[in-house]
């Protein structure tokens, strides 16, 4: 019993971690993953560095956006979920 007493601070922190950190880090990783794999031609978006414009092509983990300056191809994990939200709910 006293053994349990001296870990029960321990095991208490763990569980507040668990619930504040951990957990809305996964439904986060969940969510974009949602939205990355919901993307298609024609849709506008942000990448996470700034980057506006619109898709013009995709692959399995590839996309190529249209900007102002041309085509840049990049990563479905470099768009922005939030960034991307706020553009789409502007228009």
């Amino acid at each position: 019993m006293a053994q349990l007493t001296q870990f029960l601070p321990f095991i208490l922190m763990f569980v507040v971690i668990y619930f504040f950190m951990i957990l809305p880090q996964q439904k986060k990783v969940k969510k974009e993953k949602e939205f990355e794999n919901s993307l298609k031609v024609g849709d506008k978006i942000v990448t996470k560095s700034g980057f506006h414009g619109k898709i013009s092509e995709l692959a399995t983990t590839t996309a190529v956006i249209e900007t102002m300056s041309g085509k840049l191809k990049i990563e479905r994990s470099a768009i922005s979920l939030e960034m991307s939200a706020i553009l789409n709910k502007k228009e």
